[in-house]
């Protein structure tokens, strides 16, 4: 691969397909990571099963049990430093976190939209299909990006694009956009990995 494995965080709130996907890729040796920590805010998901048959070390931190948002996520980062996390990958996780200064530039989101439309806040999960579907546009996609401190924001690193069809529900256009987002979350980490990524402002510069 060109690459030692990194060191990487998980963060979810749901079934966990994004895990899965990244744990199926670095099991087979094409993505060049150890997921060493899975976060939900939410102790009832299947994310946290997963992570359970994995054998992954999992933690759930909620956002009322912590009071505000900047002790919640002063709970999670602390984690992730436990665990000598070199990137924090969003993997479906619905609450807002303040990325801390020795973070930023090591957080990534993927969005199932191609940023700037569709996106910001509320604009999640099948909400976003839902308003792809009922713009009338013709295709769509998913975006990696560098997560900073506002919603679906930061410079971003990978798009991939998808068409809308005519016959499409939110659903089936979620899993089209989903078969792309298995491609671009693995192919962004990868060049993290290589030390690749190099954010000049809003861009990110892919290196070699």
């Amino acid at each position: 691969m060109g690459a030692n494995p990194i060191r990487v965080a998980v963060l979810l709130s749901g079934g966990g397909t994004t895990l899965q996907n990244l744990y199926d890729r670095a099991a087979a040796g094409t993505l060049p990571a150890r997921i060493v920590l899975v976060i939900s805010n939410r102790a009832d998901v299947l994310g946290l099963e997963r992570a359970q048959e994995m054998r992954i070390p999992a933690l759930t931190i909620t956002r009322k049990s912590a009071g505000s948002v900047e002790e919640f996520s002063q709970r999670i980062f602390d984690a992730c430093r436990h665990a000598r996390v070199e990137l924090v990958c969003l993997g479906g996780f619905m609450q807002f976190v303040h990325i801390p200064d020795d973070f930023l530039g090591r957080v990534m989101n993927i969005h199932p939209a191609l940023i700037p439309a569709f996106c910001g806040k509320g604009m999640f999960g099948h909400h976003v299909h839902e308003a792809v579907l009922a713009y009338g546009a013709k295709v769509t996609g998913c975006t990696v990006h560098f997560a900073d401190n506002e919603y679906d924001h930061g410079p971003i690193i990978l798009q991939r694009v998808a068409p809308v069809l005519e016959d499409d529900t939110a659903a089936s256009l979620a899993a089209r956009v989903f078969a792309e987002e298995c491609i671009a979350y693995p192919e962004a980490i990868r060049l993290f990995a290589e030390q690749r990524l190099r954010i000049d402002g809003r861009c990110v510069r892919i290196q070699g």
